[in-house]
């Protein structure tokens, strides 16, 4: 089981960025995913999660409104669509793996923690 996330990078304040998760080993249809991140001197917390059957989805409060996580099966990819960055937003991002037909609020139950992307917000 491995999960890679691709389309960290640097940019610039207000700037966005689009990550995507691509797993091996498994089909996202069947779990719940999430996104978590990790900034200089903290400690790692939730940023999204996605359901396993009906979509729905969750956020953290600093990311409401900023963040879109979305999943398309047929590719088997699952996407963070992130816009108005701010500096705060610096962080080490993963893709994780939740429960088997997990809810959106499920990913705290970590099954399986992909490697992490930089994203490094800059002027």
């Amino acid at each position: 089981v491995q999960l890679q996330a691709f389309g960290g990078g640097l940019v610039q304040p207000g700037g966005s960025l689009t990550f995507s998760c691509v797993p091996s080993g498994f089909s996202l249809d069947y779990y719940a995913i999430g996104w978590f991140r990790q900034a200089p001197g903290k400690e790692r917390e939730g940023v999204s999660c996605i359901s396993s059957s009906d979509g729905r989805t969750d956020y953290a409060d600093s990311v409401k409104g900023r963040f879109t996580i979305s999943r398309d099966n047929a590719k088997n990819t699952i996407y963070l669509q992130m816009n108005s960055l701010k500096p705060e937003h610096t962080a080490v991002y993963y893709c994780t793996k939740g429960p088997l037909y997990g809810r959106e609020r499920s990913c705290g139950l970590v099954h399986h923690w992909g490697e992490g992307t930089q994203v490094t917000v800059s002027s």
